[in-house]
């Protein structure tokens, strides 16, 4: 049998990017410190609210999207080299757990699985200037959970960063309610989320082993509940019910997030003590925070720790919003034996030098320089130990109330008889407190 030149060149490059994948970290990660604000959301025409493509608050939509429904998914990101850099596109399968499948990159995709970068602008009237890219996401044949790895294009094992995103066909019926924790000493600080799966009609061997539930708060991948089993099962019915006596779908509900405004520099907004212009960059300094975990709950409005990119003066935050050095303040008393984070989606909900503050001893307080785009952020304050063990502490600075007004996604999946990877057969989203 001859194969042509162009088949075997596809086989080569094949396995060129699976050599790329097969030591990868599967999470949310910038690698390159050059490349800032990594926006990956549904690009939807419209949305229940009535806003449009082009709207910023898109941005405020996770990464999970309906195999049945025509809506790419969207990525964006700066590269403040201020070059023109190729960059390359490449998605990874991976199963509930979120390790890497077996798949081969022609069981879930339409095309070949190696996408270039080619869609970008060059910043306007910023101080630091940048290059902005865009990219839409190919379509993919199978529900489940995947990695968006994008590389350069000059060499193939720097990676810049990488990004999660589901896909899901709801082929069972998941319902969800929330409500406060059963338990009496945690009704006022923790919520409840109790879950039923119908799945008449749909194929499976032994429910109460072969569905694997994942419940996710606030579209946060460090606040979720996995390994929960079903406490009654309905085989007649073919309904399946989750209400543990057990605490473990039971999760804090945290606070309101604080937030702050920097959509203009030309005067202050919202939660920003001062602006100053200097000729290379402007540096914002957020009104100074304190501890929020004694007393009682504060209702307010928030993005439940997202963000938004925008631009005043132009409302096109993607090219005309510059970068700010964003100064965060606490004042609290020095903590010993914990690092003190702000933390928020800006930082993918990760720890690290990027948002570590330091303890100021002249102003009694701790604070952290963080670059972030022009808009508006959610934002909180987080403690971990020094100790091998790392425990951290979302509550200590914030409180913790079961009033708080969350975010839940119940994530269902299964991996059907004859197929070699877990599938999202099931996905909703649901809210608890919600105001507006």
């Amino acid at each position: 049998m001859r194969i042509s030149f162009f088949s075997f060149l596809l086989v080569f490059l094949s396995l060129c990017s699976f050599s790329l994948a097969q030591e990868l970290e599967t999470i949310d990660h910038i690698y390159d410190p050059k490349v800032e604000t990594v926006l990956l959301f549904p690009q939807v025409s419209t949305n229940p609210v009535g806003q449009n493509a082009a709207s910023p608050a898109l941005t405020l939509n996770p990464p999970v999207i309906s195999q049945d429904e025509q809506v790419p998914l969207q990525l964006e990101f700066d590269d403040l080299t201020a070059n023109y850099r190729s960059f390359r596109a490449r998605i990874i399968h991976c199963n509930a757990d979120w390790q890497r499948s077996i798949l081969n990159d022609i069981e879930f995709t339409y095309e070949y699985n190696d996408n270039p970068i080619t869609d970008y602008q060059i910043s306007i009237n910023t101080k630091i200037p940048y290059y902005h890219y865009r990219f839409t996401l190919p379509r993919l044949k199978l529900p489940g959970n995947y990695v968006l790895v994008v590389y350069d294009e000059r060499n193939r094992n720097n990676i810049i960063f990488t990004r999660r995103f589901s896909t899901y066909q709801n082929r069972l019926l998941v319902a969800a309610a929330v409500r406060f924790s059963s338990a009496p000493d945690r009704q006022f600080t923790d919520q409840q989320l109790d879950i039923s799966i119908n799945y008449r009609g749909y194929q499976v061997i032994s429910p109460q082993d072969d569905f694997k539930v994942v419940i996710r708060q606030n579209f946060r991948d460090d606040r979720t509940l996995t390994g929960l089993r079903p406490t009654n099962v309905q085989a007649f019915d073919q309904v399946l019910e989750y209400r543990l006596i057990d605490l473990s779908n039971t999760m804090p509900g945290g606070n309101e997030f604080r937030f702050f405004d920097t959509r203009t520099v030309l005067s202050r907004a919202n939660y920003i003590d001062r602006i100053d212009r200097l000729a290379d960059r402007n540096i914002a300094y957020v009104q100074v925070d304190k501890p929020r975990n004694q007393g009682v709950y504060i209702q307010s409005d928030d993005f439940n720790g997202q963000f938004v990119i925008d631009h005043r003066e132009t409302g096109n935050g993607a090219t005309y919003a510059d970068y700010i050095e964003t100064i965060f303040t606490l004042k609290i008393p020095e903590v010993p034996d914990f690092n003190v984070y702000v933390n928020g989606a800006f930082n993918f909900w990760q720890l690290n030098d990027r948002n570590r503050m330091n303890y100021d001893a002249l102003l009694g307080a701790y604070r952290a320089s963080v670059l972030l785009k022009q808009g508006v952020y959610n934002y909180d304050y987080t403690v971990m130990s020094t100790s091998p063990q790392k425990k951290v502490d979302e509550n200590y600075i914030e409180g913790s109330f079961s009033s708080t007004e969350n975010d839940y996604e119940v994530f269902v999946y299964h991996r059907p008889p004859a197929s070699r990877a877990d599938q999202l057969v099931g996905y909703r989203r649901v809210s608890v407190n919600q105001r507006k």
